[in-house]
């Protein structure tokens, strides 16, 4: 090999190195404040563009503002309704037994299998 096909061997493994070293001796907090930068950012773009989009477009923000009143409602009625009629007392369940061999007199002795028809 030539001194210069080397160059770029070499050029690699000192950039590799002092992306490292950097990450190395970059603050632990470094990874959340920029995550948290980016989620600041996405919330104002977002922002922005909602409030363009509301007021090219104030008839569809209006309908989605009594569409949501008019679920919450319908959710907090039912609610109500299921409050209200809600069943007192205690249940217990009662599984069926099967019939024993004496007990059906004259009749075949049958065995059950569930499922089947």
């Amino acid at each position: 090999m030539t001194r210069l096909e080397t160059i770029p061997h070499r050029a690699m493994d000192l950039a590799s190195n002092a992306v490292g070293s950097l990450r190395q001796h970059m603050p632990s907090r470094a990874g959340t404040l920029l995550q948290t930068g980016m989620t600041l950012g996405a919330l104002k773009t977002g922002a922005r563009v909602a409030g363009k989009f509301a007021r090219r477009n104030p008839a569809i923000l209006a309908a989605t503002v009594a569409g949501a009143g008019i679920l919450w409602y319908a959710v907090h009625r039912k609610a109500r309704q299921a409050e209200k009629n809600e069943i007192q007392g205690q249940s217990r369940r009662v599984d069926a037994r099967q019939p024993t061999s004496g007990s059906a007199a004259g009749q075949a002795e049958t065995s059950y299998t569930p499922g089947a028809n």
